[in-house]
């Protein structure tokens, strides 16, 4: 064995790796492949925008292929749950806590033989619970200093070989962790429900400033117009009308579509929110009951 530090971290990386097989497998999507992580013996978790409107998928878990039938999907937090024809006998490593800003992570794909595929990064960043621009909470913050390829929706691990969350490619594709709590509280929902609902108040939104003359009355200089309003929505049944400038919901500011996501979490579906609005030059308060997001056809 050698005795050169750097010979011995890099024989260990390769035994992180190797023993990382047992839960990685390769997702054919019939385009762009992607991996999955085996969180269950019988369930593939994944990137959910890298699938294509498909409802099976071949999945490949060293060298052996089976098929795979999409349970469900969360664009809100990009978690798709694939549930497996056979099972894989398979167990997750430990959940890893948080991980600071330096910290060396392993990205774990999948080939196209289902076999590992792995590259180092660095935890460029961290931070707080957020929500994505689709209306999903994630439990923190978690980006890293490299790009993804065929390895997105695979795990990402701490060197000690335990589990931080799964990889995805954010905006400008800047590589993202979804935490595995996360994944664990969206999970069983998408097993049972296929889906995840979230509070809708039925509006197209576009952000705007505020007309100078008013932003004084509005106490701000942006907000979110209503361009559109769904029939019989939460928000046409409360009086909004289409032109209205959205300035707060339940005293949040709210200037973007993602500052919005938080005021309407899957739990305020049924409760009532308040909008504070910008109406003709006059400020409006009404009173909304938030309701839940249609599922698609």
């Amino acid at each position: 064995m050698s005795t050169d530090p750097l010979e011995q971290f890099s024989a260990a990386l390769a035994d992180r790796l190797a023993a990382a097989s047992r839960f990685v497998v390769a997702i054919r999507t019939g385009r762009r492949d992607c991996s999955g992580i085996l969180w269950r013996d019988d369930v593939v978790v994944t990137s959910e925008q890298l699938l294509p409107e498909a409802h099976t998928f071949p999945v490949v878990h060293n060298g052996a292929e089976t098929e795979a039938t999409l349970a469900g999907c969360d664009p809100g937090t990009n978690v798709a749950v694939l549930r497996l024809a056979q099972k894989s006998g398979a167990a997750l490593p430990a959940i890893a806590a948080s991980p600071r800003p330096g910290s060396l992570a392993l990205i774990v794909g999948a080939d196209a033989r289902g076999a590992p595929t792995g590259r180092l990064g660095m935890v460029h960043a961290t931070g707080p619970e957020w929500h994505s621009q689709t209306g999903g909470r994630i439990e923190a913050l978690l980006r890293l200093d490299t790009r993804l390829g065929a390895d997105e929706g695979g795990p990402v691990l701490t060197l000690g070989n335990q589990l931080i969350g799964m990889s995805t490619s954010g905006p400008r594709q800047r590589a993202l962790v979804i935490p595995a709590a996360t994944v664990e509280r969206v999970l069983d929902p998408l097993l049972t429900e296929g889906r995840i609902a979230r509070g809708w108040l039925g509006v197209g939104l576009q952000t705007v400033e505020v007309p100078e003359r008013f932003r004084e009355v509005a106490g701000r200089d942006t907000g979110m117009m209503v361009v559109g309003l769904a029939p019989d929505a939460p928000a046409e049944q409360a009086g909004v009308l289409p032109g209205d400038i959205i300035l707060e919901v339940d005293g949040r500011r709210t200037g973007r579509t993602r500052g919005l996501a938080a005021a309407l979490a899957p739990e305020r579906i049924g409760q009532p929110a308040t909008l504070k609005l910008l109406r003709a030059g006059e400020v409006r308060l009404v009173t909304v009951t938030i309701g839940a997001r249609p599922a698609k056809p």
